[in-house]
């Protein structure tokens, strides 16, 4: 009952009056929010000392951020808090009904004062433990900072699912994989930030497409292959996410009133979609930047390892890592811990992304007695079978606890091997770009097929 007192304290976006929201307003708040969030990453903290955690710049992509602007935090204190509810209810240890209205509500509730936790606990963090360093006198500047940037990604993620096309966390994660993608072809600045452009021939350019021209410039025949193989592997991981998304099984049912009539339910093979890849990636990333930060606090390593320029060497945070294999066999420098580290990198991927798919099926109001329902109020059944939910429920019992278990353990291999593959930017990204971006066309094309503008009816087909 107290939390319940405590959750009306907590200001939230309003909820729109109708029940469908037009697909013009939804395009409306989608634009802002995104311009919003380019506009957070790109204003710097203030007061924050030249060092800070560039050693973390790897981090990024999977927390939708840019360390050292004022939204650092990402979407670290909401995938957190989402992992950790999700596993206490999972488990059992915290009873709640998330089948009801009440349970939802509650469910929510806990998980966004479980965010706001995470905000001031993760922003003290980095300050304290000297990960984002603050220049002297400027600690509480900075903090203040952060815990202000994490409320403006938690209010925009609101705004996002409730006047948007969908997860605002998907969305800043597809926002920074694309500038990512972007930056990772056509960057024209060397690694010390100068323009390579003024003396291309001799210069170092970050982009691969600058990288083959140098490289055809200088007759470097090493390097023109590694930059080609960069671009052909993150091509062929797009497209083979491209193709495993549209896997699916589809459950034929008929109208019980109008005779003759049917549809099929599809169950896609990644039933719980891209959430466990995220969830995983998130895990791993924090348990590197606390143990980053131990390292850095305590002035030596932790169980959760040693790190060398923000990349783990040792410890945990290592063997649960990825290295660029491709790489290392192009140039000749592959190691057996590595291939060993691509093993257990690709196992704990599998393990926990089929563990996270069962937990937030059953969170999400996935699950074979939800989906049933819902196919019985739609007026739908199964052709030759009796109309009652029980025995709708149990035919899809058959399907979709399997496609859980197996399509998590598919995404986990999925991501961690195009991790292992070496890309413009990680696999895992890569993966996460094309699921999002396919979950948001199917939302829009099977939402919003009548009310959008013409010529982007054209477009989405």
């Amino acid at each position: 009952m107290a939390l319940k007192q405590i959750f009306a304290f907590i200001p939230e976006v309003k909820k729109p009056e109708e029940k469908k929201v037009d697909f013009r307003t939804k395009l409306k708040w989608t634009l802002i929010v995104l311009g919003a969030f380019f506009i957070l990453y790109n204003i710097p903290l203030h007061g924050l000392s030249a060092n800070a955690l560039d050693r973390f710049k790897f981090l990024a992509t999977i927390l939708g951020t840019d360390f050292g602007s004022v939204i650092s935090l990402g979407i670290g204190p909401i995938v957190m808090s989402s992992i950790i509810l999700q596993l206490l209810v999972g488990s059992g240890i915290l009873s709640i009904d998330t089948k009801t209205p009440e349970g939802k509500k509650y469910f929510q509730g806990i998980q966004k004062l479980g965010v706001i936790f995470f905000i001031f606990f993760e922003a003290v963090v980095y300050v304290l433990m000297q990960g984002l360093q603050a220049a002297p006198g400027f600690t509480g500047i900075v903090i203040f900072q952060l815990i202000l940037g994490g409320f403006a990604i938690m209010f925009m993620d609101e705004v996002s699912n409730k006047w948007g096309f969908g997860s605002g966390v998907s969305m800043f994660i597809l926002a920074g994989v694309a500038l990512q993608l972007f930056t990772g072809l056509f960057q024209f600045t060397d690694p010390t930030g100068a323009n390579c452009l003024v003396n291309f021939g001799q210069g170092q350019c970050t982009g691969q497409i600058l990288v083959i021209l140098q490289s055809i410039i200088n007759g470097d025949v090493q390097q023109l292959f590694l930059a080609v193989t960069i671009i052909l592997v993150t091509i062929l991981v797009f497209l083979g996410v491209v193709w495993a998304q549209s896997l699916k099984v589809e459950i034929p049912l008929s109208y019980d009133r109008l005779r003759g009539y049917g549809v099929k339910w599809p169950l896609a093979f990644f039933y719980a979609s891209v959430i466990p890849v995220i969830l995983v990636s998130a895990l791993i990333a924090n348990l590197q930047l606390f143990g980053g930060l131990l390292e850095n606090w305590l002035g030596r390593p932790t169980f959760l390892g040693s790190f060398s320029n923000g990349v783990p060497v040792s410890g945990l945070a290592y063997w649960l890592g990825s290295s660029n294999l491709v790489e290392a066999f192009i140039r000749g420098s592959v190691t057996t811990p590595q291939i060993f580290q691509g093993i257990t990198h690709l196992l704990f991927y599998m393990v926990f992304s089929a563990v996270f798919s069962v937990f937030w099926v059953k969170t999400a109001g996935m699950d074979a007695s939800s989906q049933a329902k819902n196919i019985m109020s739609s007026g739908l059944q199964i052709p030759g079978f009796r109309k009652d939910q029980r025995i709708l429920e149990s035919i899809l019992s058959r399907y979709i606890m399997p496609l859980t278990v197996m399509g998590g353990l598919a995404v986990g291999a999925l991501a961690a091997v195009a991790n292992s593959f070496g890309a413009l930017t990680s696999g895992t990204a890569i993966l996460l770009a094309v699921m999002i971006s396919y979950q948001f066309y199917q939302n829009i094309a099977q939402q919003h097929a009548v009310d959008m503008h013409p010529a982007m009816r054209k477009f989405i087909g």
